[in-house]
């Protein structure tokens, strides 16, 4: 082993560590947008080049490779949410939040189900983060109700509801870029105290019979 492999640096870590690290939470992106958050984490230790020990030292649970894998795209969606409620225009706030996940869905294939998925946080850090997020999106849709431009029927949970929606689409076309925006505005429309608010984005070029639907391979059909 090198010298320069033995030297730690300002996180604590040894080059050959930290190149581990980023080789395996490389790894694990590509390996959960392929097959979900829930694949063996073996095969994300296969992917990076290695030991399924390597990888448990540097995230011993699941939840904590889902959590680092998508560290950036977290914390843009924690800025966004800060920036919303900094913003005097409530809706256009709680639009740039949906505008801004729904992208990061599209980017990023394993995303959606690692932002909608309710894993058990592990520290006393994480979970006062995500109900101060709870609080902060409760408070989001009540400025923009108050302000007559969000529903007054509209509740936190259909926002899970439209990114489901969404994560479905992206999944079945994860590069139409026009089917992911036009479904965007048509939610944000349906949000809306006045309907049909603004023109949608031009439409996708998707046919009805392109559209990749779930295939039956059992025998005999």
């Amino acid at each position: 082993m090198g010298e320069s492999s033995r030297i730690a640096g300002p996180d604590g870590l040894r080059t050959d560590a930290r190149r581990n690290r980023g080789r395996i939470l490389v790894a694990a992106r590509a390996v959960f947008a392929e097959h979900g958050i829930d694949a063996p984490m073996a095969t994300v230790a296969r992917r990076a080049g290695v030991g399924v020990a390597t990888l448990y030292r540097h995230f011993p649970t699941r939840d904590v490779l889902v959590r680092a894998a998508f560290a950036e795209q977290m914390k843009t969606c924690a800025g966004t949410l800060t920036e919303a409620l900094a913003d005097p225009d409530p809706w256009q706030g709680f639009q740039r939040l949906i505008e801004t996940v729904c992208e990061l869905q599209r980017e990023e294939r394993g995303f959606p189900a690692a932002f909608l998925a309710a894993f058990p946080d592990s520290t006393v850090q994480h979970a006062r983060a995500r109900e101060q997020a709870e609080r902060d999106l409760m408070t989001l849709v009540r400025r923009a109700q108050a302000a007559g431009a969000l529903r007054a029927d509209f509740h936190p949970s259909d926002l899970t509801v439209a990114l489901l929606a969404h994560c479905g689409l992206v999944t079945a076309l994860p590069h139409d870029r026009a089917a992911s925006r036009r479904l965007v505005a048509y939610l944000l429309q349906s949000f809306r105290t006045e309907a049909a608010h603004g023109p949608l984005p031009p439409p996708s070029a998707l046919s009805l019979g392109s559209v990749p639907l779930a295939t039956d391979s059992s025998p005999g059909r």
